[in-house]
């Protein structure tokens, strides 16, 4: 088994705000934040913070060929950071495939399509910090393969195992050497446990509400309506 800290990202565009997914390769460890523009006023802060909510250290950051992450200055900040950066090859739509996958089932899901105001994206993301990503990695179970061999030689996926990103966090060999200094599984454990999945989830979704309300009062107020 590897070792976790290899995330794979990607842009989600909504109307005017856009949303950038991160996952890790080993526990699908997810982190969402938002911002109003891809620009680099916009983009470093928001890899940075990415980067500080996962609890275990990054060590590669792989994206599609996007503008948004490659270019010189997340080149230059990742480097500083003593993060290698990788990018997805020419016509090979499948090397992105985990992170593309969980734009749909986790952000599209989740957030829809609706218009959302640039001036919100400060309040998606905190939203998303405060309440969905620990959702994700703390109460949402994810689908892990396991890789079988037919007769023919042909390798398939099959889902036999289900827990969330955090337990296959712990269930890492030597997991806790992984962690970032100051991290323990002792404070990961007290946010983890302190309510049941479906206890945490209601008031995520209690949360979730409030958010689309203002979402739609917002665009009301500047006039805007969904079809």
């Amino acid at each position: 088994m590897g070792k976790p800290g290899s995330i794979r990202v990607d842009a989600v565009h909504q109307n005017e705000v856009f949303h950038i997914n991160s996952v890790d390769e080993m526990t699908q460890w997810e982190i969402v934040v938002c911002v109003p523009q891809i620009c680099e006023a916009c983009m470093i802060p928001a890899i940075e913070e990415i980067i500080d909510q996962y609890p275990f250290t990054i060590f590669n950051f792989h994206s599609d060929r996007g503008g948004e992450t490659i270019n010189y200055q997340v080149a230059s900040f990742l480097q500083r950071l003593l993060i290698k950066q990788t990018k997805s090859r020419s016509n090979h739509c499948n090397d992105n495939a985990l992170v593309e996958t969980k734009n749909g089932s986790v952000i599209r899901k989740n957030m829809g399509w609706q218009h959302i105001n640039q001036s919100l994206a400060d309040t998606v993301n905190s939203y998303y910090k405060t309440f969905f990503n620990p959702y994700l990695n703390f109460h949402r179970p994810c689908g892990f393969p396991t890789v079988t061999i037919d007769k023919k030689g042909k390798k398939r996926k099959v889902y036999r195992t289900y827990q969330v990103p955090y337990e296959a966090l712990k269930g890492i060999p030597k997991a806790s050497s992984f962690l970032k200094s100051g991290q323990s599984f002792v404070k990961l454990d007290t946010i983890a446990y302190q309510m049941s999945d479906n206890e945490f989830a209601q008031i995520m979704r209690e949360e979730e509400r409030k958010l689309f309300e203002l979402i739609m009062k917002t665009d009301h107020k500047d006039g805007f309506r969904t079809a």
